[in-house]
């Protein structure tokens, strides 16, 4: 007899007949009933035993945690909750769990504790269902990409070179941490390390994938990313995923309609195929603000918020346009911001990024053309000479969701804004010339995989929506 889902036997597709699953149990009351869980669905399906067809020793193996075998008769369920259960014929433990020690109990744990015990926290209904989204979000992504004509390309995780231009990143070495070669200056000879330079952890794959993009046409990385930011927000992790397609002969245009269409796309995905998941959590985040005052409350359900995205047009905005509604605003006026908007060529935050979104247009919006000054230096170079062109998709209740630009294709002005930067142009030769070689316009952006897991199930702490965060003073698991 084949051996069942729960997601299969709870579908309604099912015919009533003899049936064997395996699991987790969740709850066993009263010598009668288990709830069991593969982690196929959310929900548990209900097996009957009879106490009489047992024998008492194995009927006080099943507790909490531990790993069962059942056959039996799938039948219509005679208690509320659920439609069919199984009548048990045959049941055998495949592991044991220590009931006094299991420490997923059927009671409600913070979240800090499940940090704690991460390689277990998804034997809950929270974590389990976030990363259900996270597995669907992720296949949604290269479906999409794929079904569009675009090329997966893996770019490197060890490099030479730093794209954000932060300096915030991970060394790699292979040298004796006591005792490195030194040269005559007393600095490091990192002619000598495994690579022959200093190398780092990527931050990014955009620059190589840009080198892809200018002969495949139309590419995208998802892979991880690190970044050693001294951070311990909500927000901010050391390590996290990054999705960045990069388009050849796209301008500015191209690159917000192909943002909107994709993003559009990806939570289309999740609003159908995860439909109990998405039910669950978003009945979790009610419950949640209902300890909270009225004003920190969401206007939107979790559900409400997804479609705001899926069936709204994006605004389209620019920096400049923004920055005089934000200046403007009653919020900024009476000093409500947290940072108040003063000039032209502010770094925007979330808060005003989600006023432009819920408040003031009510619809996502894309802001394009920012001040150079608070951008990367690949940015494209707009006529003004004071701005680039660079765009930003801004959500509900979050803020920033992606970020990117038409890249400057144009080698004598790349080369003055490295110059500017004190980036040697030796560092980046390979990249300076794609501008010599065949230039073009070309555009792509980047999304990072945990932020969008965040939008999508109302879980606020990016901690909890990757399977084992790294974090400052943290790499356990």
């Amino acid at each position: 007899m084949t051996t069942k889902s729960v997601a299969e036997l709870l579908s309604k597709d099912v015919t009533l007949q003899d049936v064997t699953v395996k699991g987790w149990v969740r709850t066993f009351r009263a010598n009668r009933f288990i709830a069991l869980n593969d982690g196929s669905t959310i929900n548990n399906i209900q097996c009957v035993v009879d106490f009489e067809n047992f024998d008492e020793a194995l009927l006080k193996r099943i507790t909490t945690g531990s790993a069962i075998h059942v056959t039996g008769e799938l039948v219509e369920s005679q208690g509320k909750g659920q439609s069919v259960e199984i009548q048990v014929k045959a049941l055998d433990v495949l592991g044991d769990s220590d009931p006094e020690t299991y420490p997923i109990q059927p009671k409600k744990h913070t979240f800090e504790f499940l940090r704690e015990n991460a390689h277990l926290r998804t034997r809950t209904n929270t974590f389990s269902a976030v990363m259900r989204l996270r597995s669907s979000l992720s296949f949604a992504i290269h479906k999409y990409f794929n079904e569009n004509g675009f090329y997966y390309i893996h770019t490197p995780i060890v490099t030479g070179s730093d794209a954000e231009g932060a300096g915030e990143m991970f060394r790699v070495t292979g040298l004796d941490a006591k005792n490195p070669p030194l040269n005559d200056d007393g600095s490091v000879d990192y002619k000598q390390d495994f690579f022959g330079k200093e190398t780092n952890l990527t931050v990014s794959g955009q620059l190589e994938a840009e080198t892809y993009a200018m002969s495949l046409g139309k590419v995208y990385t998802f892979g991880p990313a690190f970044r050693a930011e001294n951070s311990n927000t909500t927000r901010h992790l050391a390590e996290f995923w990054m999705v960045e397609p990069e388009v050849a002969f796209m301008d500015l245009a191209g690159n917000m309609d192909l943002a909107e269409d994709f993003m559009k796309s990806v939570l289309s995905y999740a609003l159908e195929n995860n439909k109990e998941d998405l039910e669950f959590l978003e009945k979790r985040l009610l419950d949640e603000e209902k300890k909270l005052p009225q004003a920190q409350r969401s206007d939107m359900s979790l559900i409400e918020k997804i479609k705001f995205v899926v069936d709204n047009n994006f605004k389209r905005v620019s920096y400049t346009e923004a920055i005089d509604i934000l200046r403007n605003c009653k919020p900024n006026k009476k000093k409500k911001f947290k940072y108040i908007i003063e000039e032209w060529g502010a770094d925007l935050q979330s808060e005003h990024e989600r006023f432009l979104v819920e408040k003031h247009f009510k619809c996502p919006v894309i802001l394009f053309d920012y001040p150079a000054s608070i951008k990367a230096f690949y940015m494209r170079l707009n006529e003004d000479g004071k701005t680039v062109r660079a765009m930003d998709v801004l959500f509900p209740g979050i803020g920033e969701m992606a970020g990117g630009s038409q890249r400057e294709e144009r080698l004598d002005v790349l080369k003055e804004k490295m110059k500017a930067l004190d980036i040697p142009e030796e560092e980046l030769w390979w990249y300076l010339d794609l501008r010599k070689y065949g230039t073009a316009v070309h555009s792509g952006f980047g999304l990072g995989l945990e932020r969008l897991i965040m939008f999508a199930t109302g879980i606020s702490n990016i901690r909890d929506v990757i399977p084992y965060p790294r974090t400052p003073q943290n790499a356990e698991f």
